[in-house]
């Protein structure tokens, strides 16, 4: 294995808690920058100010389209950074990505809203968000790379997990700051600009990144290629024509990066959304217990990078995505019955049935073509699971009501009447507990799956085109499997009317990467790292 000790006294003053410590902050306040537009997106603050649109279900969906879009162009930066770190070194590559990153967050705080110049709000916040696509591309790479390349021999597992609990770390961070802001001022003050702090204050955050980061040594491994003059002349091209590094970089996306990123998202955003939309879980406390769960659980991250490096990576996320396959539903089945305990008593006692011709119900109008797809709007805009039924005429039964006119306010009023509480709720200490469980849970799933990626990627490529080999893969592995996944699950929700429909979505890029996880170990797919 080709660590600090392939590179007998290269950089051996610097110690590896620096090395760690820089890598992993710097890559907590970059994957903030970057998720406190998905924290506040699933407060619907994001859709209202910058995404003009009819349907609060389409508003939604564009807003997560532009969630999605940053994730998209992921793998671009990838090929842009991967090549500059194999040509240039880690360490001013990962330098420059996270100054990108602090520039495009700050700016998304400073943006108008629609309502004040028009379309030119969204299409500058895509363009933020394709910046910030960029800079993550090339971050996650060079900083886990660098710890691996510092690490002794037998230990990267264990070394590069704190880099995985960092991604995690980001995502809590940007809860905490939301929270912490939020409680500073007003909730009118927090909805008319407070949102924008966040964004803001990534400029405090970057400055220290940028001094932690100067701080250290370049990579002993990269010091000994350009010494050796072993350097790749096209680290993009190498990856791709370097021995066996097709089956590599295959495995690497589709049993690795795709399987790993959509159980994270899913543990992360998606029961995030979950709470705060259909089950009507107050926006703080959602994201206090979220963010509670995800802090305990960041334990599992380091656990599993320490047991991967004596069990195997690969055999490690292999369990991960078994047990995911098998409790994924469950866990999210106990959540909810527990988020909501009166939704969940008047959707058993006074269940949705809607009947009617041309209920073609699509997500994307910004109003819908029939009457019926107008209703199933309604219902999906307020987090409400129906049933559909074909049917001659418009009919919409709540129980045994009869709504008389479904199209008008009677919806509306017949709903609470049949007991339907859908204001902001907080559950009972004794449920937010059993919540606060099954967040743990999914960290668990999340953290055997995430822990041991970045030691286990490190290893599989060659030193002259590792950066590049190895962020290809995971970056379009975890952009567009990953980065779509809470567009995907909105629109499968919206579409079906069932709170869960979007987990199949993960079951099923869960179950391939088993299979191709599987098929790798099968093929003998080895490290070819230099020796």
């Amino acid at each position: 294995m080709a660590t600090a000790d392939a590179a007998p006294g290269m950089n051996r003053k610097q110690s590896i808690p620096l090395v760690i410590g820089a890598s992993a902050l710097g890559t907590i306040f970059e994957w903030y920058d970057f998720f406190i537009y998905g924290t506040l997106a699933a407060s619907g603050i994001i859709g209202k100010t910058f995404f003009p649109a009819g349907s609060e279900t389409l508003r939604t969906l564009l807003a997560w389209a532009g969630f999605a879009i940053g994730f998209g162009f992921r793998p671009l930066g990838a090929m842009i950074f991967g090549y500059l770190g194999d040509r240039l070194g880690r360490k001013y590559t990962f330098l420059v990505t996270i100054v990108m990153m602090g520039i495009a967050t700050a700016g998304v705080g400073l943006v108008p809203s629609a309502e004040t110049i028009g379309y030119a709000a969204p299409v500058i916040i895509i363009l933020l968000r394709i910046c910030q696509g960029l800079a993550l591309g090339g971050e996650y790479g060079g900083a886990a790379i660098y710890v691996a390349e510092h690490a002794p021999q037998g230990r990267a597992g264990f070394y590069t997990s704190f880099i995985q609990a960092a991604v995690a770390g980001g995502f809590i961070l940007s809860l905490i700051v939301v929270l912490s802001v939020k409680a500073s001022m007003t909730t009118e003050t927090w909805a008319e600009w407070g949102w924008r702090v966040p964004f803001l204050l990534s400029l405090i955050l970057l400055a220290v990144s940028v001094w932690m980061r100067t701080q250290l040594n370049e990579s002993p491994v990269f010091v000994e290629l350009r010494a050796s003059g072993k350097m790749s002349k096209n680290p993009f091209v190498e990856s791709f024509t370097y021995p066996g590094n097709g089956r590599r970089l295959f495995v690497a996306l589709f049993g690795v990066a795709a399987g790993l990123t959509v159980i994270w998202y899913t543990a992360t955003f998606s029961v995030l959304s979950f709470l705060q939309g259909p089950m009507k879980v107050a926006g703080t406390t959602a994201q206090i217990t979220v963010a509670a769960g995800a802090l305990v659980g960041s334990f599992w991250f380091v656990l599993f990078g320490h047991l991967s490096d004596k069990w195997g990576q690969r055999r490690v996320i292999g369990i991960g995505y078994t047990l995911t396959l098998i409790l994924l539903l469950p866990i999210f089945w106990l959540i909810g019955s527990q988020a909501n305990p009166g939704l969940k008593q008047a959707i058993a006692r006074a269940p949705i049935t809607v009947t009617g011709p041309q209920c073609d119900f699509d997500p994307f109008a910004s109003k819908q073509a029939s009457p019926c797809a107008q209703v199933l709007d309604h219902l999906t805009a307020k987090g409400l699971p129906y049933t559909l039924m074909t049917g001659e005429t418009l009919n919409v039964s709540i129980g045994q009501l009869q709504v008389a006119d479904p199209t008008g306010e009677a919806l509306d009023q017949a709903i609470k009447t049949a007991g339907y509480d859908l204001t902001p709720q907080t559950p009972p200490a004794t449920n937010l507990a059993i919540i606060f469980l099954g967040v743990i849970a999914l960290s668990f799933l999340s953290g055997m799956t995430y822990g041991p990626v970045a030691a286990l990627l490190s290893d599989l490529f060659p030193a002259a085109v590792r950066y590049s080999s190895m962020s290809i893969p995971y970056h379009i592995g975890t952009g567009y499997f990953g980065g779509f996944l809470p567009f995907i699950v909105s629109y499968m929700v919206a579409k079906s009317g069932n709170p869960y429909a979007g987990l199949w979505y993960t079951l099923g890029v869960v179950a391939i990467a088993l299979l191709v996880i599987l098929w790798g170990a099968g093929q003998h797919w080895t490290s070819s790292r230099d020796k």
